[in-house]
């Protein structure tokens, strides 16, 4: 079992980047064991997947919404998975929430982290 824990949010403005990291706590290896994906969730609206990433950091997903703007990336040694989000939009505005889950896939995920809020100015 593992427990993400989210960092890295804030206020930026549209054009700008922010960096979310995930890091995983628990009994056992941490998140270097598992595939991860990062998730949103703007208000009023279902939680989308955003982009996920395997293990090894071999493979990589991202929604269409995100792709070429957003970079997946982890470092098992430092138990930490990343979102780097560039050219960022007010459509991106919205809880970012870091899951874990055995299998590389866009759901069915086991682990969730608590979120982080992400706001995009115009």
């Amino acid at each position: 079992q593992v427990q993400p824990v989210e960092s890295g949010g804030g206020l930026v403005q549209a054009g700008g980047s922010l960096r979310l990291s995930c890091t995983g706590s628990g009994r056992t290896s941490g998140i270097s064991s598992y595939a991860m994906g990062w998730f949103r969730q703007a208000p009023g609206q279902d939680r989308e997947f955003v982009a996920a990433i395997s293990w090894s950091g071999g493979s990589t997903d991202y929604a269409d919404s995100v792709k070429g703007r957003f970079t997946i990336s982890r470092d098992n040694v430092k138990n930490t998975v990343y979102l780097q989000m560039n050219n960022l939009e007010p459509e991106d505005t919205a809880v970012y929430y870091c899951a874990a889950t055995v299998h590389f896939r866009r759901d069915n995920y086991d682990y969730w982290g608590q979120g982080t809020q992400v706001t995009v100015s115009s």
